[in-house]
């Protein structure tokens, strides 16, 4: 992963991914937009993201989806068993995620990217 350049990980169903792009465009910064539902992250790239984050892959999951319970998730689950998760039910993910100059910020406020621009 560039972590020099600005990327969005980004489902354009989501307003707060819509709304969190749209703060991009108004810094002038292009990112590259990655839709993680069609192109889901590698384990690697998930790693890379919760290190940028520094925060464990439990405070990146999207708890409420029906995934979660699909994919037999409880709250004792390991770093690897929602990696997996995550990598085979990739709505899980929570959303959005930017990437800018190094570091990493989950846009919910959509402001909070303002952090690391």
């Amino acid at each position: 992963m560039d972590h020099l350049k600005t990327v969005i990980y980004y489902n354009p169903k989501c307003s707060k991914c819509r709304m969190t792009l749209k703060l991009l465009h108004e810094h002038d910064l292009q990112p590259e937009v990655k839709e993680y539902l069609r192109e889901t992250p590698t384990r690697s790239e998930l790693k890379d993201i919760l290190t940028l984050l520094g925060i464990a892959a439990g405070q990146l999951l999207r708890e409420k989806e029906p995934a979660y319970r699909e994919a037999g998730l409880k709250k004792s689950s390991s770093e690897e068993e929602i990696l997996d998760a995550m990598i085979k039910y990739p709505i899980l993910i929570e959303r959005p995620v930017v990437v800018h100059d190094g570091k990493a910020v989950i846009g919910r406020p959509p402001e909070n990217i303002l952090k690391i621009l």
